[in-house]
């Protein structure tokens, strides 16, 4: 995972993992609405190519993902709109698979425009801090730690604990 002590401030938010699962496995992860609910979020809509995506965190209003491009190598989505976090329209996450010797697989993942000037920047970084290595679990094991999953209930408590010292 990437580390705050290098990011730049208009650096795009970006890690690596590795996975001992191929590549086909994390694309599966990526592009059906079982996959995506099993690491990230309830889904509805089509993961391939040309599609969308709406994924919902805990209200009616979805975050609505366009699916630039889903090949076994690269799956890129374009946020097309997303109103509890705004600074979220118009950024691209992109994640490139590429096998490994071993048999497993590396995932490159960046999203763009998600620096830390933007206003949500801690608490995106947090969530996709938490949500990737979910993804790697939902993969490896088939039990991943999506949203409101206890794992997930923990680590958003421990946020707005942080949150609310910090203002004191």
């Amino acid at each position: 995972m990437n580390s705050d002590l290098d990011v730049q401030p208009d650096e795009d938010y970006r890690a690596t993992l590795e996975f001992t699962a191929p590549p086909e496995a994390v694309f599966a992860a990526l592009t059906t609405l079982r996959g995506v609910a099993g690491w990230w979020t309830d889904a509805t809509g089509d993961g391939g190519p040309g599609g969308e995506l709406r994924f919902f965190f805990g209200d009616d209003v979805p975050a609505v993902m366009r699916v630039d491009e889903a090949t076994p190598t690269l799956v890129r989505w374009t946020c097309l709109s997303y109103a509890p976090l705004p600074d979220w329209a118009g950024t691209t996450i992109t994640f490139a698979l590429s096998p490994r010797s071993d048999g497993g697989s590396e995932l490159a993942f960046q999203h763009r425009g998600l620096t830390p000037q933007v206003e949500c920047y801690a608490m995106c970084k947090d969530g996709w801090d938490h949500f990737l290595p979910s993804l790697r679990a939902y993969v490896e094991t088939g039990q991943g730690n999506p949203w409101e999953s206890p794992p997930d209930l923990e680590r958003r408590e421990a946020r707005d604990r942080r949150r609310s010292a910090a203002s004191h």
